[in-house]
Parts: C-alpha cells; sequence; structure tokens
C-alpha cells in the first residue's frame, strides 16, 4: 500500500476523494481513524448549534474537482436558478442538510469505507521507504487529526460547550465571540432566553473564516513569502474572532437589546447558566500525535504552529520518495485557512501531485 491517511473527518474524506479521482486505488490507501462515518464529530457539533447554513461558499465542497459547486447541484437537484445567481455575488451559502447529502455521495462514491481502518493512531515513525504507521510502512502519509478538542476554560468548570448537545433555559450567558458564539446568541434569544454576552473583545466582521485574498494564488503567494515571524503574526490576527456582517446577525441583536433581552459583560451573572462558545483547543501541542512527532523528530515550529513547506509537506520528512504532509487546522502554517474544506483541499491537491511524481 502506497498512501495512509491519519484521521477519519471531513479533510480525510476530501484527501480520499481527490487520490482516488487522481487514478490511486482504493486498495492502495489506508484510512485510519475513530470514526468510519467522515461527518461523524462535525455533524454534533453543527447539531448542537442548530446550525442551519454554511459559512463556506459553493466552492466548500468535498468532491475532487472545483465543478460542479454546491450551487450548481442544488439548482441541478431542484430546477431553482437562486443558488447559481447568488453564487455570482459570493452570497451563497449551502444548507447543512444540503453539504451532509453531498458528503454522504462522496463516501459512497469514492470506496471510503473499503480502505477505513477503525483505529486511533498513536506514533508516526520515519522508516527507510517511508514511514511506518500501525506496524505498515507507507511512502505517503497525510495527517488529518482534526481539532485536537474543546477549549473549556477552567473557571467555567460545570459549563456545556456549544459544540455539546444542550438546551437554553432563562437566562444565559454565552461565552465567547465567534461564529458558534453569534449563532448561539440567535439560537437563545429565539428559545425565549435572556442572553448576556462574555467576551473579551469586539468581535470581527468576515464573510469568511479568513480574508478572501488568502484563498486566491496571488494572496498565498504573498504569505509564503513573508518571515516566519509576519507569518505567526498574520495567523494569530486571523485566530481572532469573527463571524459574517449582514442585517440577519444584527437586526435579531438590536431588537433584543432594544427589549432588554441582550447585553454584552464582563462577567457572567450569577443566575445565569453559561455555554462555553470557546471553540477549541489551539496548536499542535493539544494533539498528542503532533505532540509526539515533533518532540522525537525535532521538528521546526513557530509558536503554536507546525512550521510547513507551502505544500502542507514536513520539509525535514519529505524527500523526492516519501512525504509527510498535514491537513486540516493543523496546516495553517501553509494554509492559513487550513481548518476549512478549502485548505483540506489545498493540501489534498498537494499530497496527489507529490504521490503521482514517485508512480
Amino acid at each position: 500500500m502506497r498512501c495512509a491517511i491519519v484521521g477519519s473527518g471531513l479533510a480525510a474524506l476530501a484527501t480520499y476523494a481527490t487520490l482516488r479521482h487522481g487514478g490511486v486505488s482504493s486498495e492502495e490507501i489506508a484510512v485510519f481513524g475513530t470514526h468510519d462515518d467522515p461527518t461523524a464529530l462535525w455533524r454534533v457539533r453543527a447539531a448542537s448549534i442548530r446550525q442551519k447554513r454554511m459559512r463556506s461558499e459553493s466552492d466548500g465542497h468535498l468532491a475532487a474537482t472545483s465543478f460542479p459547486g454546491l450551487a450548481f447541484r442544488e439548482t441541478a437537484r431542484t430546477g431553482v436558478l437562486t443558488p447559481l445567481v447568488a453564487s455570482v455575488t459570493n452570497r451563497y451559502h449551502p444548507t447543512v442538510d444540503d453539504f451532509l447529502r453531498h458528503a454522504e455521495e462522496v463516501r459512497a462514491r469514492t470506496g471510503w469505507d473499503e480502505s477505513f481502518r477503525l483505529e486511533r493512531i498513536e506514533r508516526i515513525a520515519p522508516v527507510p521507504g517511508g514511514f511506518e504507521v500501525d506496524g505498515g510502512t507507507f511512502a505517503h502519509v497525510l495527517l488529518a487529526t482534526g481539532h485536537p478538542g474543546l477549549n473549556k476554560p477552567p473557571e467555567w468548570p460545570d459549563a456545556v460547550h456549544a459544540y455539546e448537545p444542550h438546551e437554553y433555559t432563562r437566562k444565559v450567558a454565552i461565552v465567547g465571540a465567534g461564529m458558534a458564539a453569534a449563532t448561539e446568541w440567535l439560537n437563545a434569544l429565539a428559545a425565549g432566553s435572556e442572553v448576556v454576552s462574555i467576551r473579551r473583545r469586539e468581535p470581527l466582521r468576515r464573510p469568511l473564516n479568513v480574508p478572501r485574498p488568502l484563498f486566491s494564488k496571488r494572496g498565498l503567494v504573498s504569505y509564503h513569502a513573508s518571515s516566519d515571524e509576519r507569518r505567526a503574526a498574520t495567523l494569530r490576527e486571523l485566530s481572532l474572532a469573527s463571524y459574517p456582517p449582514g442585517p440577519d446577525w444584527d437586526r435579531p441583536l438590536k431588537e433584543a437589546e432594544q427589549e432588554g433581552r441582550f447585553r454584552v459583560l464582563d462577567e457572567a451573572p450569577a443566575e445565569h447558566d453559561v455555554i462555553l462558545a470557546t471553540g477549541f483547543e489551539r496548536g499542535y501541542r493539544h494533539d498528542p500525535l503532533l505532540a509526539r512527532l515533533v518532540e522525537e523528530e525535532g521538528l521546526p515550529t513557530r509558536g503554536r504552529w507546525l512550521v510547513l513547506d507551502p505544500d502542507s509537506t514536513v520539509a525535514a520528512l519529505s524527500d523526492a520518495t516519501r512525504t509527510l504532509s498535514v491537513a486540516g487546522v493543523a496546516g495553517q502554517w501553509a494554509f492559513p485557512a487550513g481548518d476549512t474544506i478549502a485548505g483540506a483541499k489545498y493540501a489534498a491537491r498537494a499530497f496527489l501531485r507529490r504521490v503521482c511524481r514517485t508512480r
């Protein structure tokens, strides 16, 4: 077997679909993970915050090729042109149900289940000719281990996290200021709650996770040309809380504020139940597999980020015969929006090019 994908989430599925489209057979790929359904964890988190639409746009799909996008697929399925029109002006956001339906189609069409192995990988070891994973040697390995865990600040030990199943009580304090927090403000208000927003700073208003230029070739060239210090500073800036602009968010918050049902405070009032919309643990140190790899192989890091080449590879462990790549949130050094579907496909396509060079 030539390729191993370590991880079983959306980035892993995007990589698998890309390899299969590129001519790599299912017999040549092993996928190691803790969930045979690549949408399992994401599905629970989206359901927990009652997410209805994706923040991503038409191109935020898991198939290997850019066309057809999700807007075209919805138009083809429904016969309605509105998704295509909205996509032209970057205003199309697929529903969660449509995205999950698409993910199931990709899983079935590519043969994911034929390559999947239910196993948590705790160590990757470089050996002659590749990397040892679960007793086997693979020339090319891509790590797509996802977010290392939910961020639960210790000052609220009994609070529920927004990405865990929960309900809304009469008085709710929501900690955080990003997309999940903004979604939870509206959810709790719609449920009739009195809502307090607990946050350290005002959130940024961005349509996407990062500014649009950083999804483009020109923007990435400039980013990759910057110094390590500047790149780390850019990633720190991009990690600040944000959610999209627009009246769909602003109107209900303004109305609730006028009614005395929404306010911003520094601390949660004693009578309020706390919901943590604080995202995930950040940095390779919180991922046991990556932390061990960095320690054992002395890999370069900068702050909380693993230093990667522009093609998402670990330079010290990759050469003309073997590849170690990193996708997902741990791959942000190569692609700032690494935790998006676009970031997953960026790493996947670069990985396929290296696999094809050694065939």
